[in-house]
Order: C-alpha cells, then sequence, then structure tokens
C-alpha cells in the first residue's frame, strides 16, 4: 500500500511556521470569518471613538477625560482607515483564486 504522505505537496509560509496542502482553497467559513471580524473591528472603531460616553454609570466620566486631553477625531478617521485598507487586503488574499 504506497504511503499518502509522499504524493502530498506541502507548501510553507513565514519560515515553515504555516503550512498547508497546494493548491488548497480558503474553507468558506474562514472567507466569512474574515468579513465578520474586519466589520466588528471598524463598527467598534466607529462606536466608540470617543470613549463610552453613553454608558449609565462611568459616561460622565469619560466625558470628563474627552474634555480633558482633546481626543482626535482625525487620527481615529486614519486609524479607522488603515484598518479598512487592511480588511480589503486581507479578504481580496482570501477570495483571490490560487495559480500555483
Amino acid at each position: 500500500m504506497p504511503d499518502k504522505q509522499d504524493s502530498v505537496e506541502v507548501k510553507e509560509y513565514a519560515g515553515g511556521w504555516i503550512s498547508e496542502r497546494k493548491n488548497t482553497d480558503v474553507p468558506g467559513f474562514l472567507k466569512l470569518s474574515y468579513i465578520v471580524i474586519a466589520a466588528g473591528c471598524i463598527a467598534y472603531f466607529f462606536l466608540y471613538m470617543n470613549g463610552e460616553v453613553t454608558h449609565s454609570t462611568r459616561g460622565r466620566l469619560v466625558e470628563q477625560l474627552n474634555s480633558a486631553t482633546q481626543g482626535s477625531d482625525a487620527f481615529m478617521y486614519v486609524v479607522t482607515a488603515m484598518a479598512v485598507v487592511f480588511a480589503v487586503i486581507v479578504v481580496r488574499f482570501a477570495f483571490k483564486k490560487r495559480h500555483e
């Protein structure tokens, strides 16, 4: 009985830290999880850009901290834009066809 381990080609990434069989596709649940996690992170940046000011017990303290420290909305928009660019790159990489 021939050994199947010898016929399977393995491709390594990151100096051998990640390995996969050649000509395999990213599983569908993983593709979906990339989209859901990226959307959750981006939504979090927008919702809590200035902290949790609507919280019933600590919202007032967050407002006082914001007034004392002068938060930067422009910086948070830049961080969110970088998260969007990263998400687009990751999802594009996951959905593209492999050409080995």
